[in-house]
């Protein structure tokens, strides 16, 4: 699961918000520590404590004190809204920037995500090999 191009912390921030996402970790659930973090990865327990953090700064996490850290209530929203906006960000916008240099024009590019779209969801689905 690590990605050696990424920091750690950044990866087990993605991960809490992934499974919260996901639906995985509800709001007002108590998330694994951060010494649990560092046994799973086998890292150092204040690199996953800094992926907690930077989400408790974020307001998606918050510390019961004594008790763990938990879900804060909405939080979902905020990672769905932030994700869509870097979603924008990482893809839409280079994509409407590579396509007019192109001369494709927003409403043929519509059209072209659209065929794309119908192409993948009319593909099988890849075949495992017995074994």
């Amino acid at each position: 699961m690590i990605d050696e191009g990424k920091p750690i912390f950044l990866q087990i921030a993605e991960q809490i918000e992934n499974d919260i996402i996901e639906g995985a970790l509800a709001e007002e659930s108590q998330v694994p520590s951060t010494n649990e973090f560092a046994a799973f990865h086998r890292i150092n327990p204040a690199t996953a404590g800094k992926g907690v953090n930077l989400l408790v700064d974020e307001g998606v996490l918050y510390k019961k004190r004594g008790i763990g850290m938990f879900v804060a209530t909405g939080a979902r929203d905020v990672l769905i809204t932030k994700r869509r906006t870097q979603f924008v960000d990482d893809y839409v916008r280079p994509l409407l920037t590579e396509a007019a240099k192109l001369g494709i024009d927003p409403r043929t590019l519509s059209g072209l995500i659209q065929d794309a779209s119908a192409e993948a969801s009319a593909e099988p689905a890849p075949s495992r090999a017995h074994g």
